[in-house]
């Protein structure tokens, strides 16, 4: 009964707070293992699309209430590479990108998973980017030898970001006050609960520096045609249409998925190719555009979960786009 009585008041709280999760208690369906599917061509070499689709982050995600259990999709795209690898009838990868990046560690492991992949097999790996590519999902693009970009590409947003609300005012008015306990006086660095000191600022900016200077490093790597230092005038945050980013030399073509097949099959000396997708029973993958996920980047000021309500304190560092 009582827990009848805590789910009724999250509910609740739901509808009356806006945006909000609810955590569900575990009776998530197993993952199933990947299937293979030939979407589109005939003949003996694969080429296999890959999706990153939505925000880039290692946590695991759950659908239908929480009775449908979904791996992270860093834990996903590992394991899709790790089949491929077993697969020598793959010869080629199109990684087809629609993100406007996640956080900074999620996208640097995809970025070097792409690449130890490349270095292992041999295999050549095309970006296709689609709606949006931006910060985090423009540099997983970079791990691949050609970025082609559909013609209505926003791209671009290379930057890094952390963000944290100050709710101090909105708590005291309510009637809320914060009591914290700690060893040191940055031990609650970003919290929401006050405003950031000067000398906080500054050890934020010098950890947004660092990470950002990664990311000029990356492109300037992966892409021979920029030095560094166009590199960094580029990397100020703006975003891009794909003409612009073809004329920054941040891409190498704009065309459609169609036209990445064909330049894949070019670079293997194939006529023709089966292109193959990796799905889980249940989800739809009929034709090169079937996405894998159609999740979208939230992000909740509250969390409601078995226990009660309670404040995000999850500040993380981004390569993402916020508009």
């Amino acid at each position: 009964m009582l827990n009848i009585i805590r789910f009724t008041s999250c509910l609740s709280l739901v509808f009356l707070l806006g945006c909000t999760c609810i955590s569900i208690p575990p009776f998530a369906l197993p993952v199933q293992p990947l299937e293979e599917r030939t979407v589109e061509g005939t003949g003996p070499a694969k080429i296999l699309l890959l999706d990153i689709s939505g925000t880039i982050s290692e946590e695991r995600r759950s659908r239908g209430m929480g009775l449908r259990e979904e791996i992270s999709m860093v834990d996903r795209l590992k394991e899709e590479l790790k089949k491929a690898e077993s697969d020598k009838a793959v010869e080629g990868i199109i990684v087809r990108i629609n993100s406007p990046g996640g956080t900074v560690t999620a996208s640097d492991i995809i970025y070097h998973e792409l690449r130890e992949f490349k270095k292992r097999t041999g295999a050549k790996v095309i970006a296709a980017l689609m709606d949006t590519a931006a910060s985090g999902g423009y540099y997983v693009a970079v791990a691949a030898d050609t970025i082609i970009a559909h013609p209505t590409t926003i791209t671009g947003s290379i930057g890094v970001i952390a963000l944290k609300f100050n709710l101090q005012d909105l708590l005291s008015k309510i009637g809320v006050e914060e009591e914290t306990i700690k060893s040191g006086d940055k031990k609650d660095l970003m919290s929401p609960f006050r405003p950031i000191t000067p000398e906080e600022h500054k050890i934020l900016q010098t950890i947004i520096d660092k990470l950002h200077k990664r990311f000029i490093n990356v492109i300037a790597e992966g892409r021979p045609s920029l030095t560094r230092k166009k590199t960094a005038r580029l990397a100020d945050g703006r975003i891009f249409t794909a003409d612009q980013a073809l004329k920054a030399k941040l891409i190498d073509k704009i065309g459609y998925l169609d036209d990445a097949i064909n330049i894949m099959k070019n670079e293997l000396g194939v006529k023709d190719a089966s292109v193959v997708v990796y799905y889980r029973p249940g989800s739809y993958k009929g034709t090169i555009y079937s996405s894998t996920t159609a999740s979208q980047p939230s992000f909740n000021l509250l969390s409601i979960n078995g226990k009660g309500l309670s404040v995000l304190p999850n500040v993380r560092f981004m390569y993402l786009w916020m508009p």
